[in-house]
């Protein structure tokens, strides 16, 4: 050692191997390090803090200078106190405060589940963390315990890979009870956006009625129309009527009723037998009614789903017939083409009812071939396809068709030389066309639009004049009445609604194209001219969305239009907007709110309303009876339908001899009798949980390898085994026909025959 310790300035090549830096002075303060000049060097090993870790989970394994021991539930977990107080605040102020644990060499720790604890220790020494669908419910309340942020974040990643219908209310629950912000947002978001789905869950029927009110009162609910909030609610009720039907009244004010049709209201009024006990329903939705009838406006708004919002435009003329479909997202501004039309069509008219676009009418004036059209097409926006609907009672071509009471209607138009004044509408339930009173004046090109009720049918061409007059027909009498007329005559105006204003832009005089626009106030009855459009020009489609018109396309007396202009009635201003991708005149627009789809092939399986005896609803032969069990059917998480969202411990993984134990040995099983135990057998969020992981095995080999590991020799050791026991009867029915089928049975046989759950 003694000759290492000389000096490297004695080498004798130490001058060519380290280079001395130009001579400079340079002040040293007393505070500077002497050996700190600008010839040193710093080197940075990216593996050496991993390499120690590796060392200190290797002594750890070995029992090598650990200094205390974790005891959960008699399990022991020896460790590094430096390293878990490294890698967790909690145990940093366990053993740094001062407490008395940081003086003892082994501490109990309670509340946490061995088999998370063990993972979690791992994680702390090695960064690496496994997360399963069978751990991850003790693994998030154990993270969130000892505040290991890594952890939490890996399981709230987890869960919403697994977000699905069936479980989508536990897991925002579940977020929600552990703080975790972002992934309960997530799930609130997933509900939201498929509460069409998620509604026909158990989860959703275990709600408490709180937990349904705030549900039910977001303005983010993807529904096509109210009534499907109104039957859930029922649906809910109905599932423990005697105990539920009380608090009807105060779930149903959360209901926008407002958006129910008449005839809706009309039939639960006089059918429904949840509203017979409740007189105070029936008299709010007969308010309701009335406020209806007489054409209020509604004082609640409607629901702003947050799903991808679009117009679509379809049809148009450009030297001849189009059949193009195309899709414009209001959010990224880009247009999109869709699978085309079945035939060409101009003079089309468009709508959007019940989640599917509408094309009806319209002209086929293409090479070869004219003539009016009364084909009905719909497009479903789900599987991109077409399918021909009843065609109307008449060819319409420049036919306008608006929606209102979930029925389409379909206003005059032309068939040839013959103008309509007709007027017939669809119901998309029946597929069949209905007529009804016609207008006054014919009306060819005419604009309609559905305020409060009321259907309008404004100017139009009545094969002499083009027209100022403005027609409004009241469902309830079946008649058509003339309101104040335009300033100006014109057909083939765009007309759109926002609110209780109804805005007639551009159109044709007879002389020329018209950019002119002006509006009419419903409630007052008063017409008055806003903003021109930037271009005049006719035969344009006008929508509107997010309290803006837009103007799309049509023809300026020379040229057909891809342009389109944004209006906004707070600035009374015109602005561009992002062109079509052609030009086009009579085509026809609506807008769409993109619905959600089920995730999987099972989530579309209809098996019935559960009750609480776990029997199917669709199988009842006395409908509306109460089959409440007094010892509680072992789905049910409480006595009075409030979700409870804690695992049961045969859930955990068999790494934890406190979770993990052979099945007949427990008494609690074995007992017939045993109403506690069945009582909390299995709760809402941990049947849906694991049902949608069944699901999910049922379409993968992975499923088959489940298969060899519940067998009679080691059926105790398997983690999954007692949920297959509990869920195979519920999942029996749902599976009926899959090519599994036959093996469940199979395993259903050999082993539930020696428990109670048979």
């Amino acid at each position: 050692m003694s000759n290492c310790s000389n000096s490297m300035s004695n080498c004798p090549n130490s001058d060519f191997i380290f280079r001395k830096p130009y001579s400079y002075s340079s002040p040293v303060t007393e505070t500077e390090d002497v050996d700190d000049r600008d010839d040193d060097m710093t080197f940075c090993m990216s593996n050496y803090a991993k390499e120690v870790l590796k060392m200190m989970f290797m002594m750890r394994s070995h029992n090598m200078l650990t200094d205390v021991v974790l005891e959960v539930k008699q399990e022991l977990f020896p460790a590094h106190k430096v390293v878990l107080s490294a890698a967790s605040p909690y145990f940093k102020a366990m053993f740094t405060g001062g407490l008395k644990e940081s003086e003892m060499s082994r501490v109990q720790l309670q509340g946490v589940c061995p088999t998370a604890m063990g993972r979690i220790i791992y994680f702390m020494y090695t960064g690496h963390i496994r997360v399963t669908e069978v751990t991850v419910c003790q693994l998030l309340p154990a993270a969130t315990m000892f505040q290991v942020p890594n952890v939490i974040n890996a399981c709230c990643a987890f869960l919403e890979r697994q977000l699905d219908p069936t479980n989508a209310i536990g897991i925002a629950s579940f977020a929600e009870q552990h703080g975790c912000s972002d992934l309960q947002k997530k799930a609130n978001y997933f509900i939201e956006r498929h509460f069409t789905q998620v509604c026909q869950e158990e989860e959703f029927l275990q709600l408490s009625a709180y937990q349904l009110i705030a549900l039910i009162r977001r303005d983010e609910l993807n529904v096509q129309e109210e009534r499907e909030v109104y039957n859930a609610v029922l649906k809910w009720v109905k599932y423990d009527e005697e105990n539920r039907y009380p608090k009807m009244e105060h779930i149903l004010y959360a209901v926008r009723c407002q958006f129910l049709t008449p005839n809706f209201l009309k039939e639960q009024m006089r059918n429904c037998d949840v509203l017979r006990k409740v007189p105070a329903c029936r008299e709010y939705l007969a308010k309701i009614f009335k406020d209806l009838t007489l054409h209020k406006r509604p004082v609640v708004k409607e629901r702003t789903p947050n799903t991808t919002r679009m117009i679509f435009v379809a049809g148009g003329f450009f030297r001849q017939s189009l059949d193009i479909l195309e899709a414009y997202n209001v959010d990224d501004k880009t247009w999109t083409t869709l699978p085309n039309l079945r035939i060409p069509r101009s003079g089309l008219g468009a709508a959007f009812l019940k989640g599917t676009f509408y094309a009806v009418g319209g002209r086929n004036n293409s090479i070869g071939s004219s003539y009016d059209s009364d084909w009905v097409d719909r497009y479903n926006t789900s599987t991109e396809q077409w399918r021909p609907c009843a065609p109307m009672t008449v060819p319409r071509h420049r036919v306008g068709v608006a929606v209102m009471d979930e029925l389409m209607y379909a206003v005059g138009g032309s068939a040839g030389s013959e103008y309509h004044s007709s007027v017939e509408y669809y119901d998309p339930d029946q597929d069949r066309w209905t007529l009804v009173q016609p207008m006054h004046e014919k009306r060819l090109g005419v604009g309609v639009v559905v305020v409060n009720r009321l259907l309008y049918a404004i100017g139009g061409f009545n094969g002499t004049d083009r027209l100022t007059t403005v027609e409004c027909y009241h469902p309830e009498n079946n008649e058509w009445t003339l309101v104040q007329p335009m300033h100006y005559e014109r057909s083939g105006a765009g007309v759109a609604a926002i609110n209780q204003y109804i805005y007639v832009v551009g159109g044709f005089d007879g002389m020329r194209q018209l950019a002119t626009v002006e509006r009419y106030d419903t409630e007052n009855q008063v017409w008055e001219l806003v903003a021109p459009v930037r271009i005049a020009r006719s035969a344009l489609s006008l929508t509107s969305l997010d309290g803006k018109l837009y103007a799309i396309g049509g023809f300026d007396g020379t040229n057909f239009l891809s342009i389109v202009e944004v209006y906004d009635p707070k600035t009374n201003t015109w602005e561009q907007g992002t062109p079509l991708n052609s030009g086009r005149s009579g085509h026809a627009s609506a807008v769409i709110y993109q619905p959600s789809c089920a995730t999987n092939f099972m989530d579309c399986i209809d098996i019935g309303t559960p009750k609480r005896d776990g029997s199917d609803s669709s199988h009842d032969q006395t409908p509306g009876s109460s089959n409440s069990s007094q010892t509680g059917h072992p789905f049910d998480s409480s006595t009075n339908g409030g979700s409870c969202f804690h695992f049961h411990p045969s859930f955990v993984g068999s790494n934890c001899r406190n979770c993990d134990c052979d099945l007949n040995s427990r008494e609690d099983i074995k007992n017939d009798n045993s109403k506690e135990y069945k009582s909390r057998l299995l709760t809402s969020f941990e049947k849906s949980f694991y049902v949608c992981l069944i699901k999910k095995q049922l379409n993968s080999i992975a499923f088959l390898d489940f298969s060899v590991i519940i067998s009679e020799e080691n059926y105790k050791y398997s983690e999954h085994y007692y949920l297959f026991l509990v869920l195979l009867r519920y999942l029996e029915k749902m599976i009926s026909g899959h090519v599994l089928y036959r093996y469940f049975h199979e395993l259903r046989e050999r082993h539930c025959k020696k428990h109670i759950l048979i």
